[in-house]
Order: C-alpha cells, then sequence, then structure tokens
C-alpha cells in the first residue's frame, strides 16, 4: 500500500495545468481614487491661481478656471515686483521672521531637552504648560497693551517676541518626543570625558536633533510669512512685511480690483518657501516620522 502509494502519480495544482494563462490581478482602485481626490483638491486652486496671474485685468475682473487668452504671466509679474514694493516687504518679512525663528528654535530645543529628560509630576506639568500655547489662542488685546507698556508696539522686536511666544509650544512639542529616543549613553559618556551641559547640548544633542528641526522650522516660516493678522496688530504698518503689504494695498492703488496682480503677487510671496520645502523634502519627513520609527 505504501508503495503504490508512493507511486501513484501527483494531481498538479489547477495553477500549474494552465502555463499559458496569467493569474488574474486587481486594479488598485484606493490608491487611483486617493490620487484623484488630492489632484482635484491640490490642482484646481494652483490651477486657478496660475490662470488668473496669467490673464490680463479685464479677463481677471471673475476669476475662472478658463485659460488666459494671452499668457502674460511674467510680464503680470515684472510689474508686480517693479511697482508693489515687493523688496522692501521681503526684506521686513526676512527681519522679523530669522530672529524669531532662530531664538524660538534654540530656546525650545533646550527646553525640551532638560523636559524629555526629566522624570516626574513637576516636570510633566511643566512641559503641559509649555505646549499648552498650541491649543489656546493668544489675547491680541493683551499683547498689544503689554507691548504698549514696555514700549515695544510698532516695532520688529515687539512682533519677534510675539511670534517666539507664540511658536515656541510647538518646538517643544516637536523635539521633546525626539529627544526621548535618544540614548542616555551618548550624554552619559560625553559627561565621562568631562563635557558640561552647554558641551553636550551642542555636541551631541543638537546634531541629532537636525530633522525634527528642519520640520519645525519649515512649519513656523509658514506660519510667520503668511501672518497678517498678528503683524497688523502689532507693527500696524510701521515695517512692511509682503502679507501686510498685500493686505494693506490690496484695496487701493495698483491692486484695485486687479486680481491678476494680486495673484501674480501671491506667487512670487509663495515662491521662497516653496523653493525651500523643494529642497529640503526629505528632512521634513524624516523630522515628521522619525519619532514614529525610532
Amino acid at each position: 500500500m505504501t508503495t503504490a502509494a508512493s507511486t501513484a502519480p501527483s494531481r498538479p495544482p489547477a495553477s500549474a495545468s494552465r502555463p499559458g494563462r496569467a493569474p488574474r490581478r486587481r486594479f488598485p482602485l484606493q490608491p487611483v481614487a486617493a490620487i484623484l481626490v488630492a489632484v482635484l483638491v491640490l490642482g484646481v486652486p494652483f490651477w486657478l491661481v496660475i490662470a488668473t496671474a496669467a490673464k490680463d485685468r479685464a479677463e481677471a475682473l471673475d476669476p475662472n478656471l478658463a485659460p488666459p487668452s494671452e499668457w502674460r504671466l511674467l510680464d503680470n509679474f515684472a510689474t508686480v515686483f517693479a511697482d508693489g514694493r515687493m523688496t522692501t516687504g521681503f526684506l521686513g518679512s526676512l527681519l522679523v521672521m530669522v530672529p524669531a525663528v532662530v531664538g524660538v528654535l534654540v530656546l525650545g530645543s533646550m527646553a525640551a531637552w532638560i523636559l524629555g529628560r526629566r522624570g516626574g509630576r513637576l516636570s510633566a506639568a511643566i512641559y503641559a504648560l509649555a505646549i499648552s500655547g498650541i491649543v489656546l489662542p493668544p489675547a491680541v488685546v493683551t499683547i498689544v497693551l503689554l507691548l504698549r507698556q514696555l514700549g515695544l508696539a510698532g516695532t520688529a522686536l515687539g512682533m519677534i517676541g510675539v511670534y517666539m511666544g507664540m511658536y515656541l509650544s510647538t518646538v517643544i512639542f516637536f523635539v521633546t518626543g525626539f529627544v526621548r529616543t535618544i540614548p542616555h549613553e551618548l550624554e552619559e559618556a560625553a559627561r565621562v570625558d568631562g563635557a558640561g551641559p552647554v558641551r553636550v547640548f551642542a555636541r551631541i544633542i543638537l546634531p541629532l536633533l537636525r530633522p525634527v528641526l528642519a520640520t519645525a522650522t519649515i512649519l513656523i516660516c509658514l506660519y510667520i510669512w503668511n501672518d497678517v493678522f498678528y503683524a497688523l496688530f502689532v507693527i500696524g504698518g510701521r515695517i512692511d512685511t509682503l502679507p501686510l503689504n498685500l493686505y494693506q494695498v490690496a484695496s487701493a492703488g495698483l491692486y484695485l480690483q486687479n486680481w491678476h496682480l494680486i495673484f501674480a503677487y501671491i506667487i512670487l510671496m509663495s515662491l521662497p518657501l516653496l523653493i525651500t520645502f523643494m529642497v529640503a523634502q526629505r528632512r521634513i519627513i524624516s523630522g515628521i516620522t522619525s519619532g514614529a520609527v525610532k
């Protein structure tokens, strides 16, 4: 019985009996649908901005998705750059944004390092208080009155202080979770070699924080670069920034019902951050996912 069973020919599987027939593959509908939705959500507004910025004044009075009869995008860019005070607004935005971003990154990363290494209820309470600024909106009236008492209303220094206070919670929230993934042995080895706290932070911790700091930098730069609400109340037109300049002149002068110039201004205003995002895209994604991967 054993010999007969062993010598009996085995029946080939159903897939092997039809060698010329390829297996069926299901078409991935869900990824394609997700891509189409993303194209519609992002592509339609982007095309509206580009198409309107490339039209003349008559065609742009009623912004729509129709392409321009004659592309005047470069001409509109030249008009906006020459007559729209873009150079002054660009320098004003840099004057406010760069010190605010550098200050909030340095102070936020140092605070996150301490909070990430300390345990106990007191540290947990301080951490909860530090990140509460993410959900609690700033009181604009109180900020303006406080800056007037300090003599900083309408100054770049006052605006820098406001931005640092607003976005310090964001940096602490991002960096604290990343600090907790760094092994303690690296710091202990540096302390054994005689390094102090400042040297440990500058030589060991700060280089490891580059991915998450790159992510925080892009997000904060985006918030500050496009801010017009707080800049309007704090500096009140005493310093030209790109969004504040556009807001002030959109209803008068060169931009009176000139939607093609307004959209051209928006494109030029967004180019620096768009280029920065394209260059630092890998670091940004690495910083966002690093806390979940490690």
